[in-house]
């Protein structure tokens, strides 16, 4: 997590640079109204663009067609969402004729949430083995229309896509962005917001960090003063706030769909100082501290020797459990400061199995590596590039006993980090991280001893120490999210700075159309505003 002390290969390549029209490599690429973007230029790179013939023309008389299945046509209403207010036209909705944008759910090779995208003069055809797939090919379609599409008024067209075949699927299965909500909280509308963001570059994990030294985010009935007193500040000091249940749901409906899973974290053993204040029995001397709004970190802990404390977490993760469709529970269990290694260990030992009990796969930080990890678990490594090679090595033993990784590396894609030593927001202590190191590393080689076989996928996290707005939130996460989005989509095979950086720029003005706040790295060829 943090230590935070305040203390399909070259061809591959070659065929993206192609597809960008870039005559010059880092030039800024063309733009205009009757531009037509190349199938190529899309974040995350397809796994294989085949350009040909003639591109299509969305106008006034285009039908999105949808086969008869609700998927099918929710994810039609989403597309057509989008499309009416810039382009103007009705764009209705139906499951008979031809030609113009189909959306089809087929038996095919396509994966979970692969996709093929056909494009030529008569129509786009999106088919897919499972709605997520659909859902992914429609975000590549966004992208292949002018950005002026993402407007909520009308626009001049023309609506072009260009003609050729995309054949796509991700390379891991687990492609995340976490929020902390615990050190500034954020309302549901808040994280929608992000939610939407996330979606267009693929993601399919959201990652909440739900409770921690400063802030409980989560109703739990059976300990209701989590949520009213220990969520009632944050950091600084100001009003907190929490989800109820009711809100809850509606942040987990709403992410589903846009074919995100939420993964809820409980911090613990240690960042827990907003339980500990709320209920004074879960310290070991019983006394309850005062609230804590600063951001200081690994001096607080569950007592691990109650057995009262392995009560009050079988009530939050069965509570939680309840209300998260999804695969994953995370229990945190890093920075420990405070918590012996033996204590360490027994409490997670313990803590395990209540996470499976409810039907949950474990998700914890890398130091669980430490403990006894369940089988299935996950470890969600944040370390940095020059972590001690003790650490390191632990979790590479954990992977031979069947632990997963999903890697954060925090000197790589923490979102919270500076960009530059100027940089208004975020924090420095892993270093400062612009966009091309963000983008430029590997998962699949990172960590030495760790098979590629053991990662499950990538995760950007993003700590909210000095975040406090949507505004904040999206000037450190663009233009750094799209390239983690990118490592955890996009073949090994298409890794490449240099035609990276043209495709991250000619996302700019989309972001613009959106009223995306990001920072214009010097590193990337912008175009001009």
């Amino acid at each position: 997590m943090r230590q935070r002390h305040r203390t399909t290969r070259l061809l591959g390549s070659l065929l993206l640079v192609a597809a960008a029209s870039v005559s010059v490599v880092g030039a800024a690429p063309a733009a205009g109204p009757a531009a037509v973007t190349p199938l190529g230029r899309v974040v995350p790179a397809p796994a294989k663009v085949t350009p040909a013939g003639h591109p299509y023309t969305i106008t006034s008389s285009t039908r999105i067609r949808v086969d008869d299945t609700r998927e099918s046509r929710r994810i039609g209403e989403y597309l057509a969402g989008i499309l009416r207010p810039s382009t103007g036209y009705r764009l209705p909705i139906t499951s008979r004729g031809k030609g113009g944008i189909q959306l089809r759910l087929a038996k095919g090779v396509f994966g979970a949430e692969g996709y093929r995208l056909v494009s030529g003069t008569s129509g786009v055809t999106i088919t897919a083995s499972r709605p997520a797939g659909l859902f992914h090919g429609v975000q590549t379609l966004r992208q292949l229309l002018p950005a002026a599409v993402e407007k909520n008024s009308v626009q001049r067209g023309p609506w072009r896509i260009a003609g050729g075949t995309i054949e796509d699927s991700p390379r891991y299965a687990y492609r995340g962005a976490m929020l902390d909500v615990s050190r500034h909280f954020f309302t549901v509308d808040q994280v929608k917001r992000y939610i939407d963001e996330l979606a267009l570059y693929k993601i399919n994990e959201l990652h909440l960090h739900l409770s921690d030294d400063q802030g409980w985010r989560i109703a739990i009935n059976s300990w209701p003063r989590l949520a009213t007193y220990g969520g009632s500040t944050q950091v600084d000091g100001g009003a907190g706030g929490h989800y109820t249940k009711a809100d809850y749901k509606e942040i987990v409906r709403y992410a589903s769909s846009r074919f995100l899973e939420v993964v809820p974290e409980i911090d613990m053993p240690g960042h827990t100082n907003a339980a500990l204040a709320s209920y004074a029995d879960l310290n070991c001397d019983g006394v309850a501290p005062p609230l804590y709004t600063g951001t200081d970190v690994g001096f607080s802990s569950l007592c691990v020797g109650k057995d009262l404390t392995y009560g009050f977490v079988d009530d939050v993760i069965r509570e939680l459990a309840a209300l998260t469709p999804g695969r994953y529970l995370h229990i945190g269990g890093d920075e420990a400061h405070s918590t012996s290694h033996e204590d360490y260990v027994k409490f997670m030992d313990r803590v395990q199995p209540i996470v499976t009990k409810y039907g949950k796969t474990v998700i914890a930080w890398h130091q669980i590596t430490g403990a006894h990890p369940v089988k299935g678990a996950f470890a969600q490594y944040w370390g940095l590039d020059d972590t001690d090679a003790a650490e390191k090595a632990q979790v590479a033993e954990a992977t031979k006993n069947g632990t997963g990784l999903v890697l954060s590396p925090a000197d790589r894609v923490y979102l919270d980090m500076k960009y530059t030593e100027d940089t208004p927001l975020g924090q420095d202590w892993a270093g400062l991280v612009e966009v091309k190191r963000s983008y430029d590393w590997d998962p699949g080689n990172y960590l030495a001893g760790v098979p590629s076989s053991a990662i499950r996928g990538v995760e950007a996290p993003l700590w909210t120490e000095t975040i406090v707005t949507d505004a904040n939130i999206q000037y450190m996460a663009f233009p750094r999210l799209p390239g983690v989005a990118e490592l955890g989509w996009s073949p090994a095979s298409t890794h490449d700075w240099d035609t990276y950086k043209v495709r991250l720029a000619a996302q700019a003005p989309r972001w613009d159309a959106l009223g995306i706040n990001y920072y214009r790295s010097p590193q990337v060829p912008w175009p001009a505003r």
